[in-house]
């Protein structure tokens, strides 16, 4: 018999970090190699973690509604496998590293990792008053990690580690006061609704944009009747057809998949010491259930026609109200398209999907009295487009003639164009 342990995997890149929101055996099952064991949520995507052996479930090490780091043990399933002789438990503590050899190791001294904090460490520092400036890390690169933060919370120094300076009897009463951030608390008839699974996914990625990315925002009105009067004659025709919706939305991210192709500098992401500027044209869009909000990607979409990205759309809703959406589906996005006129909205402030450099708030597509040339009003489509901008990366010079690009292109659009 040997006792092996499950690890919390890496269920996409820059994940670094899950929340097991349910677990579906108990201490006690057997399970085969491949059975799923648990369901885990990350910031892009909620996943069944299969086996990675066969054997009895001996120990549930996470509980439900924890957050673990990618490595940390999960579970310990004992198997029917023997170690290697060679591999005897004194020999492999033999062979561990001690911490006294890893602190003067190179890797050790590497801190290139330093400031990249996931969301766990963030919401755990920002709770306890800890200033991560003054953290020395104890993961790859030096990264803080939550058992950083975790250990300097259990040792009551935090306060010190916040405010270097001595602090004076006086003052002592007040820093406790501060300790804890303050709580709404519930009254009578008041419900109480746990913060668990999606929704905490979700505050964890927007808490980490807010307080990473310095958000500026810009906005530009199209007049997109011509738009408007072509996709309505063709709808019926084209959905009988394809089987599948020809949305407004398709439109909106064809121009800007083409416009971001012609102005690459949106299509980029901060990187502490650098920029990086992406070769692919990833569009993330925001698709709502009922309580959450998911944000599946369409992958090379400058290369995709209308009717490719009407397909795309429609598909990867269908798989969100499914609950079907995979890793793959959430990861490798590079600018954010949000159709926030679905539910009314005219104007609106995004905040930005991290680490990416901005974020396009598709508006409500309104009839509006508009001047025209030589001082004629007539009713015409109009829609606002809301641009959120990483003020580190993008200025309001190229987003601007990046957002008048989107409208010139919404604008020429007509009976001419082809979806095809």
């Amino acid at each position: 018999m040997a006792i092996q342990q499950m690890t919390m995997p890496q269920l996409g890149e820059s994940v670094t970090e899950g929340t097991i929101s349910k677990w579906l055996v108990s201490s006690g099952d057997k399970v085969n190699k491949y059975d799923p064991i648990a369901e885990v949520m990350t910031d892009k995507v909620n996943a069944e973690v299969p086996s990675s052996f066969t054997g009895t479930i001996t120990e549930l090490v996470g509980e439900e509604g924890q957050t673990l780091q990618i490595g940390e043990v999960i579970c310990k399933i004992e198997t029917e496998e023997t170690l290697n002789a060679e591999e005897t438990p004194e020999k492999q503590e033999a062979s561990a590293p001690k911490e006294t050899e890893a602190a003067d190791s190179p890797a050790a001294n590497n801190q290139s990792s330093k400031k990249r904090y996931s969301p766990a460490v963030l919401r755990l520092a920002g709770e306890h008053g800890i200033n991560l400036e003054q953290i020395t890390g104890t993961g790859a690169g030096g990264r803080i990690t939550r058992k950083d933060i975790q250990r300097i919370v259990d040792s009551g120094v935090q306060q010190q580690t916040n405010m270097p300076e001595p602090q004076t009897a006086e003052a002592a009463p007040q820093q406790a006061e501060k300790k804890q951030p303050s709580q709404p608390a519930s009254a009578a008839g008041d419900i109480e609704i746990p913060v668990t699974g999606v929704r905490k996914a979700i505050a964890s990625n927007m808490q980490r944009s807010k307080t990473e990315i310095p958000h500026a925002w810009t906005m530009m009105e199209v007049d997109v009747t011509s738009m408007v009067s072509y996709r309505n004659s063709i709808k019926d025709a084209f959905k009988q057809k394809e089987g599948f919706n020809l949305t407004f939305f398709a439109f909106f991210v064809k121009a800007v998949a083409q416009a971001l192709k012609e102005f690459p500098q949106m299509n980029s992401m901060w990187a502490g010491d650098k920029i990086i500027q992406k070769k692919d044209i990833n569009i993330s869009i925001a698709v709502a259930t009922e309580d959450s909000l998911f944000v599946p990607v369409i992958k090379h979409a400058d290369e995709k026609t209308i009717k490719g990205i009407a397909r795309e759309i429609s598909d990867l809703a269908k798989k969100v109200k499914a609950g079907k959406l995979t890793a793959d589906d959430m990861q490798g996005g590079t600018f954010t398209v949000n159709n926030t006129g679905s539910f009314g909205s005219v104007q609106s402030m995004g905040i930005i999907n991290h680490p990416q450099a901005a974020i396009l708030q598709v508006e409500s597509i309104v009839k509006r009295p508009v001047v025209m040339e030589h001082g004629m009003i007539a009713v015409r489509d109009m829609v606002n487009l809301c641009l959120s901008l990483d003020h580190r990366v993008l200025d309001g010079l190229v987003c601007g003639r990046f957002l008048g690009r989107v409208k010139q292109i919404l604008e020429t659009i007509d009976e001419k164009t082809s979806v095809y």
